[in-house]
């Protein structure tokens, strides 16, 4: 008689760090941003900018200070979040630096990089602090509560370009809605991951929508009325379709219906109509883009939208080249809401499409995490802040190139904005910190709830 004994199966094989690759990548993007700013010397005064060596220094050092935080306290995290960042972060400040050029009374670039900094500062002390992403979810409703103090402050100063979305403090702007999206996001997964068993079933209603009950949709849904409702009077209506947008598709993750998705559009349109109709700032912005050229028609000169396109026009396939395009023409949002406008001119169709290339990599690789990650909170909140990204860049892009009505948002990394840029410095270090999650080795045995996958979609 033999003896036969059970084989354990081999360990399996440790995931690779990768933090060489996500150092080589920083180098690479360190130099593209310095090549940017040489190149713009150049073109616009015949010389290397004096300040190279500090500015190439500079935006190096802090890539590696937040490269050696990531190594240190996220060795597995994705690594390509910190260089994406990195190069979006550099390339802005070579564009608002090009910008300032022909704006000597309006110098923002460096401003925007002191803003930088701050932002990388915030990067590397979350994800230092932040040991893990669940702890989060213990403050969801501290986190709801500061998001609609900030959307409500600004209502108490004067508006800005007919929106009331900034605090002003002597010398000092903020914009606290660019912080209440990641504290809103935070909240709708928390909620999300806690109800969505309870969201998903429910009696039925049309084309087999399954509506919740009122007492579990209820809370999420007031809130986020609440929080539209205050960006609506303070005229901030970017912000508000990108909230909109951002509970749709978390919802539609949380529960897995794609008919949340048609009652979002349907919602959305009639919201669109009825502000578009009686709000004159926003129906002034919808014939703007019905009509981009009535303006000019009526011997007025063209606007804004009409400039940029055509920025995008005389930019064509490969650009004017850094320094030599003319889209300083669109006057005071040049920097801000229409800094695309300089890239499509200067860089060409084929330098704007490597820069929408980046925000979808940017944006596919926290999804990514979100697949990855074992538990249901950490999904939906990697899904929400990857989605921030996405619906900003969309909704910016296609204003400026006239696919949909302006709405006065500040293009992630690239454009002018101290409050947009800490904040996307913050929503890379939470996507860093899911990632690691993500990627790291489990061990064995886990507890049956906190390995609950997402739902699979479904009607």
């Amino acid at each position: 008689m033999t003896a036969t004994t059970a084989v354990s199966p081999p360990p399996a094989p440790r995931p690779a760090k990768r933090r060489g690759v996500e150092l080589s990548l920083l180098v690479c993007a360190v130099l593209v941003s310095v090549y940017g700013y040489v190149a713009v010397g150049l073109a616009r005064q015949g010389a290397v900018p004096p300040d190279t060596m500090r500015y190439g220094a500079g935006l190096g050092l802090l890539s590696l200070v937040a490269h050696l935080a990531v190594r240190l306290r996220a060795p597995y995290a994705d690594p390509l979040l910190l260089p994406i960042a990195v190069l979006l972060n550099g390339i802005g400040l070579v564009l608002i630096y090009r910008l300032d050029l022909e704006t000597p009374g309006d110098v923002a670039a460096p401003a925007q990089l002191v803003w930088s900094a701050l932002g990388v500062a915030l990067f590397i002390a979350s994800v230092i602090a932040l040991h893990d992403h669940r702890v989060l979810q213990r403050y969801a409703y501290v986190s709801v509560v500061a998001a609609l103090a900030l959307l409500c402050a600004p209502i108490l100063f004067p508006a800005v370009n007919g929106a009331r979305i900034w605090i002003r403090v002597g010398g000092l702007s903020i914009q606290p809605g660019e912080f209440a999206k990641v504290l809103l996001a935070v909240f709708f997964a928390a909620y999300l991951a806690a109800n969505r068993g309870a969201l998903a079933r429910s009696g039925r209603w049309f084309s087999g929508l399954q509506l919740p009950a009122g007492r579990v949709l209820g809370p999420v849904l007031a809130i986020w009325l609440a929080s539209v409702g205050v960006l609506v009077l303070e005229r901030d209506l970017g912000t508000s379709l990108l909230f909109f947008g951002l509970f749709v598709v978390m919802l539609y993750v949380a529960t897995g219906r794609t008919g949340w998705i048609a009652v979002g559009l349907l919602l959305a349109a009639a919201g669109a109509y009825a502000v578009g109709s009686l709000e004159p700032h926003v129906h002034g912005r919808v014939q703007d883009w019905l009509d981009p050229f009535a303006s000019i028609e009526a011997g007025q000169g063209p606007d804004q939208l009409a400039q940029s396109l055509f920025a995008f026009a005389t930019g064509g396939m490969l650009g004017t080249g850094l320094g030599l395009g003319h889209s300083v023409l669109i006057g005071f949002a040049a920097k801000s809401d229409f800094i695309l406008a300089t890239a499509g001119e200067e860089l060409g169709l084929v330098g704007l499409t490597a820069l929408f290339l980046l925000y979808a990599l940017l944006v596919a690789r926290g999804y990514g995490a979100a697949l990855a990650l074992p538990d249901a909170f950490g999904g939906l909140l990697a899904v929400g802040l990857s989605s921030i990204i996405a619906l900003q860049a969309f909704v910016i892009a296609g204003g400026v190139t006239g696919l949909i009505p302006l709405t006065g948002m500040a293009m992630p990394f690239l454009a002018q904005g101290g409050s947009s840029v800490v904040t996307n410095w913050v929503i890379v270090a939470l996507l860093v910190r899911l990632s690691d999650s993500a990627r790291a080795p489990r061990p064995e045995a886990a507890a049956p709830e906190a390995l609950a996958p997402l739902p699979a979609a479904g009607r």
